[in-house]
């Protein structure tokens, strides 16, 4: 068999299912069979035209599945195991890299010196959402699964997991610190998990949706929300005594989350910002204390490579953390433009799909 069924985007609006070559290796590379992806938020900006790809891309960047093939130089793997990949895939020899930001792969002649160079699946090379997916820098970037955990319990370290703990990491979050986190979508979830196992003693969660809310909960939450229902600065202050929260993770990606974060935040506390703007932000000059509160805004872009899939894999098999709530619905490759029309449009209290190739 020499080509495979990929998901590509076309234009603004429209991917499809088409035919493309499956890769050739390279010796750094490793050739994966994909046995379970998802869709992220990100692939829907790319969709609507917001994040800007080349048509053609095959697009996707959560992978789950079996190494088809190794490159000659990768060593300490074997074909047939089952692996996961970050979604950020560094290569670790750029000055991003080397310089204790790996997301940020960027920085030398092979990548371009943009930002988030590590991002490749999806975004500069082809992606996972097709049979096949080829792994640059494999031996940084392929991490085994342990044997007791299945597809649909991994699917999240890739990207959500990840991005969702580097927002409480970023946090600065200390034991006993009380933490927001305004949006209860996947990442939003994940971050409400990594802010408790980080040692956040009350965790308010907000969303508009008392579904997620539930299920924040079930992750962690202390305090949830609905800001169809409340005032949420008010609420929050209220809830604080008048201090302001010591952390706010922001994980939507509008000038409303992103101003009400800042507004409850405590002089000195951290605003981690893990959302996605397509538009520019404004920061009002009465919530920044006109920039002499101490207040510290820092935004976070997913860590990748072998190690920290392991870590968060570790998680999981520990039992400490159980994501499988986030998986609302599974389709197989071939619906995957049905897929996209469901979570694009949020029906049916979609969180997850999980794309079910083999």
């Amino acid at each position: 068999m020499s080509s495979m069924k990929a998901t590509v985007f076309v234009g603004p609006g429209r991917v499809e299912l088409r035919e493309k070559p499956i890769p050739a290796v390279g010796p750094g590379d490793a050739l994966v069979k994909i046995t379970t992806t998802t869709i992220c938020g990100t692939d829907v900006h790319i969709l609507k035209g917001e994040y800007p790809v080349a048509s053609g891309l095959t697009i996707g960047h959560e992978p789950v599945g079996v190494i088809e093939k190794l490159g000659a130089n990768v060593k300490g793997y074997r074909e047939g195991q089952r692996v996961i990949a970050g979604a950020i895939c560094p290569s670790f020899t750029s000055y991003g890299c080397q310089d204790g930001y790996p997301s940020q792969d960027g920085g030398c002649e092979c990548h371009g010196y943009k930002p988030m160079g590590g991002w490749r699946f999806g975004n500069t090379i082809d992606g996972t959402q097709a049979e096949y997916v080829l792994v640059p820098d494999a031996q940084a970037n392929l991490a085994p699964i342990p044997d007791g955990l299945s597809d649909e319990q991994v699917l999240m370290c890739p990207d959500i997991m990840s991005t969702g703990f580097a927002g409480a990491e970023a946090a600065n979050i200390r034991i006993g610190d009380v933490v927001v986190v305004f949006a209860q979508g996947p990442i939003g979830l994940c971050a409400v998990a990594g802010a408790r196992l980080r040692g956040a003693s009350c965790i308010i969660a907000v969303d508009g949706l008392d579904e997620r809310l539930g299920i924040s909960r079930q992750l962690g939450a202390d305090v949830t929300l609905n800001f169809r229902q409340v005032d949420v600065v008010s609420e929050i202050m209220k809830l604080t005594g008048g201090r302001g929260v010591d952390a706010s993770i922001e994980a939507l990606g509008t000038q409303g989350t992103f101003e009400s974060a800042l507004r409850v935040l405590k002089p000195g506390g951290t605003l981690s910002s893990l959302g996605v703007y397509s538009t520019d932000l404004k920061i009002p000059l009465d919530a920044f204390n006109a920039g002499l509160g101490d207040k510290r805004i820092v935004s976070s872009l997913c860590p990748g490579g072998k190690e920290r899939m392991r870590r968060l894999m570790n998680v999981l098999e520990s039992q400490r953390l159980d994501l499988s709530p986030l998986v609302t619905h599974r389709y197989k490759l071939d619906q995957i433009v049905e897929a996209y029309d469901l979570f694009s449009h949020q029906r049916d209290g979609v969180l997850k799909v999980a794309i079910q190739l083999f």
